[in-house]
């Protein structure tokens, strides 16, 4: 199993962009001049966004085209070069795929790929890596309809195993140390194309999007 920053996927796919070549819209300079960041970034965070869920301040947290909610629509500018920032890849799952068929052909057998980013959670404080884009295992395993040790039924246990895998990349992953892969063996997962849809709970299913409660 290879977990990737999406980083090196990003700038190998092309997806950096000088700030200084963006011109900002008239919606791009209203949200700078409504939370002071540089109008540049707001426009390409609008165009990188399906829509802005939530604005405190100078913090935006949208939901990019791939369903992610995340700040800043997952614009990074950190590890580049001054004046650039980092978009996330167009297709996720399409970068995941491209890795995992050469690597598998190579190692002769099935190799899974995650695409992580550090996103941040609602509920909790500190950063964690999540899967952004998965190939070659199912990114969800659903435990619902075994039973626990004690002989109950599992009626809502679904778990992130790309997630998880992202999440243990982190630790190897120093922010600052230039490690762009983390390799873990011996993880047992369920063979699939795999895809990150999987991770995305339907707006419809979630409480903090979803139409508010009767």
């Amino acid at each position: 199993m290879l977990v990737v920053a999406h980083k090196v996927v990003s700038k190998a796919e092309g997806r950096t962009v000088v700030l200084s070549a963006v011109v900002p819209g008239p919606a791009a300079l209203r949200l700078s001049q409504e939370t002071g960041k540089d109008a540049a970034l707001c426009e390409l965070i609008l165009a990188e966004s399906r829509r802005i869920i939530r604005r405190r301040g100078a913090t935006l947290i949208a939901e990019t085209h791939h369903g992610f909610v995340c700040a800043n629509a997952g614009i990074d500018s950190s590890n580049i070069t001054a004046g650039r920032v980092v978009l996330l890849p167009r297709d996720p799952d399409a970068s995941a795929r491209r890795l995992q068929a050469p690597l598998a052909e190579a190692a002769g057998g099935r190799v899974g790929v995650v695409v992580c980013d550090t996103h941040g959670r609602a509920f909790r404080r500190g950063l964690v890596n999540v899967a952004i884009g998965v190939a070659g295992f199912e990114a969800v395993e659903d435990h619902r309809g075994t039973r626990d040790r004690e002989g109950r039924v599992l009626v809502a246990t679904e778990q992130a195993i790309a997630d998880e895998l992202a999440a243990a990349s982190g630790l190897l992953m120093p922010k600052g140390g230039g490690t762009p892969a983390v390799l873990f063996s011996g993880v047992s997962t369920t063979p699939s194309p795999g895809g990150v849809a999987a991770l995305i709970r339907d707006p419809e299913h979630d409480l903090f999007r979803g139409p508010a409660a009767d």
